[in-house]
């Protein structure tokens, strides 16, 4: 067996101590320099972790729509005549939007009203009038028919009395018979005649408003108070019946729609009240719920959620709306200031101080405001967090600078 020199042991030993004296963390030019900073007392604001009652919520995100939209269309053909509205323009209930040249139109009532005017004639009616009521006993026609058939009537009988005295011969008897048959016969037709005339009444009164409908329908209304989104016609435009004119939202409540997860579905119930806010605006809208979906969807089980919201003139049907829908009173919870809340790669931590140093805790939140964050887990009502901690090392040496306690 072969025996290493002594030489070269002499110099494994060497390197292995050379190995060692680089690894030792005393020896670590980094360590050196890092430690003197990590024991250099850091001076931070701090907060104390508090108890607040505060509204639970479900947070939900959805859309603001228009509460109605209509897409307003002409109902007779014609040319537009005018036109009172533009993009932008608010309307209020019955204002009117446009105006078909009803000429033609206004002549067709005219040429109806002429002939119910004469249909009431025929039945004794006055020219003008909305009360189309007849008796037929009362008409001029029946009255007539009626005498006649009265007189028939005594006629016969007067002949029928001589007839038995053996004075009134029998041709006499049956030309009376006769002749109150064809009395009796007319009166009937009478009747009817007059039923027929009732009837034409009502025919003529339908044709009357039809057109008088027409007249009216020359001119178009808005059937609600909101505001113009679109013009879709001019002046001068020639339209057919059903034509688009104009685009009507009414933005004022909005329609807020929202989807919340199954989970929280059955902490929501009409007449909660909800909180708003949308991009661009700091403002904090309220609203309430009213509509609730009686299912939720299968596709991604989620139930529908609508609310009104007063728009105040600041808000937009379109707007992307984050939603807080009250569903509980007033409960107890732990607050932070929401500045003193850190956030690296989805997990959430904050920093408190003890003993002089900053200790890094990993927490849990819950519902939050502008201003103030709700902890679940993690910290204590009384401990001091940390506010802007930036990048604040764990156990580094703090001198902490009281701040208000979070409200």
């Amino acid at each position: 067996m072969i025996q290493p020199s002594s030489s070269i042991l002499l110099c494994v030993a060497t390197l292995a101590a050379f190995v060692l004296t680089a690894c030792s963390p005393v020896s670590d030019p980094t360590k050196r320099a890092r430690d003197p900073e990590l024991d250099k007392p850091r001076t931070v604001q701090v907060a104390t972790v508090t108890e607040k009652k505060i509204q639970r919520a479900v947070i939900a995100l959805g859309t603001l729509g228009a509460r109605e939209d209509a897409i307003l269309s002409i109902k007779v053909p014609g040319r537009i005549q005018d036109l009172s509205i533009d993009l932008g323009s608010v309307v209020q209930a019955g204002d009117v939007i446009g105006r078909i040249d009803a000429t033609d139109y206004e002549l067709k009532m005219k040429q109806a009203g002429a002939a119910l005017s004469q249909t009431r004639a025929r039945l004794g009616l006055p020219l003008e009038g909305t009360d189309d009521r007849v008796d037929p006993e009362k008409t001029s026609l029946v009255k007539e028919s009626k005498a006649r058939l009265s007189e028939a009537e005594k006629n016969r009988d007067r002949i029928v009395k001589l007839s038995e005295q053996g004075i009134a011969s029998q041709s006499e008897l049956e030309s009376a018979n006769t002749g109150f048959e064809v009395a009796l016969n007319k009166y009937a037709d009478s009747l009817e005649e007059v039923r027929i005339r009732q009837a034409q009444l009502i025919e003529r009164r339908v044709e009357f408003e039809i057109a008088r409908q027409q007249f009216n329908d020359c001119t178009l209304r808005a059937p609600f108070p909101g505001v113009v989104q679109e013009r879709r016609t001019t002046r001068g435009e020639y339209l057919t019946a059903g034509t688009p004119v104009a685009t009507l939202v009414r933005i004022d409540p909005l329609r807020l729609h929202v989807e919340v997860p199954e989970r929280d579905a059955a902490r929501i119930d009409v007449g909660q009240p909800v909180r708003v806010t949308v991009e661009g605006l700091t403002n904090v809208f309220h609203g309430e719920v009213k509509r609730l979906s009686p299912a939720l969807q299968v596709q991604n089980r989620m139930l529908v959620v609508e609310a009104d919201v007063p728009s105040q003139n600041l808000l937009r049907p379109g707007s992307f709306a984050r939603a807080q829908i009250i569903t509980t009173g007033a409960t107890p919870a732990l607050i932070i200031p929401a500045t003193a809340l850190v956030t690296f790669a989805g997990i959430e931590k904050a920093f408190v101080v003890e003993n002089g140093k900053a200790v890094e805790k990993r927490i849990t939140t819950g519902d939050r405001e502008k201003d103030w964050v709700e902890v679940v887990t993690g910290l204590k009502a009384g401990m001091s967090v940390v506010l802007s901690p930036g990048n604040l090392q764990n156990t580094q040496a703090v001198t902490p600078s009281a701040r208000p306690a979070a409200e």
